[in-house]
């Protein structure tokens, strides 16, 4: 996974406003994604993320970045914890939720839509893009709003200047360590 890759879908939660992002590497064996993740989780996790690869197939590994202490808050909103609850997940540690996402994501072509949760959306579009088959949102950006567009706004150009100020400060010499905030 190159620095540029990981700045670019990941800046959100490098700098511990967002719970997790995910996003698509290529890698030729996975002897050399064990070795990337290896590295990554070396860096990173002095700042308190973790990487881990949720699915490799055909050379592509989806991988998801995140922060756990933020992962497990989330986790304890009753809306949240309700839903995983209803899918089958056992909330009570987050590598439980993760291995059954992974689980998830092996047997179904199309992703599961609660892994909005693991990103920190909002419960209630979780929901509502369950509940509404992916139709009738009130917005689209980061993902798809059905309750409090406001803030879904708001929250969506926090990200958007974050990464813009994450790439500006790569360009001119920061390096990832320095960017990844300690939560």
């Amino acid at each position: 996974m190159s620095e540029e890759l990981l700045l670019t879908h990941c800046s959100p939660t490098l700098a511990g406003i967002k719970t997790g992002n995910l996003l698509n590497c290529n890698y030729s064996s996975l002897q050399e994604l064990n070795t990337s993740l290896e590295k990554w989780n070396e860096i990173l996790s002095k700042k308190g993320l973790c990487v881990e690869s949720l699915r490799y197939k055909n050379s592509v590994a989806l991988l998801y970045i995140y922060r756990p202490k933020l992962l497990i808050k989330d986790f304890q909103n009753a809306d949240a914890h309700q839903l995983l609850t209803h899918l089958g997940y056992n909330t009570q540690t987050f590598d439980d939720c993760i291995k059954k996402l992974k689980d998830r994501l092996k047997g179904n072509p199309m992703f599961p839509h609660e892994i909005g949760l693991f990103l920190g959306y909002p419960p209630e579009d979780v929901k509502g893009f369950i509940t509404n088959k992916a139709k009738k949102a009130k917005y689209i950006g980061c993902w798809k709003v059905y309750g409090n567009l406001d803030n879904a706004l708001k929250t969506f150009d926090k990200f958007k200047k974050c990464t813009a100020t994450y790439k500006k400060k790569y360009a001119h010499g920061t390096p990832i360590e320095m960017l990844a905030v300690a939560t």
